[in-house]
């Protein structure tokens, strides 16, 4: 995962919490049961939000807001 950037298609749910736990925030808004969930090791962004009917764009975009306003990398 080195070199996985957060919109990576095939960056696990797992992966992009532990990397950026300000991402958490984002799903526990929306009511997104993906924190914890057992699915997480193996689902990427485009899983929950299609699961969630979810946009993607939209999505991604405030986990980049998140992201970018947090301390850790």
């Amino acid at each position: 995962m080195p070199n996985k950037t957060f919109d990576d298609p095939d960056l696990t749910l797992k992966d992009l919490m532990a990397r950026w736990p300000q991402t958490i925030e984002v799903f526990m808004r929306h009511r997104m049961v993906c924190v914890g969930c057992l699915i997480n090791p193996f689902h990427a962004v485009i899983d929950a939000c299609d699961e969630y009917h979810m946009d993607y764009d939209a999505f991604i975009e405030e986990l980049r807001i998140a992201i970018d306003s947090g301390a850790t990398s």
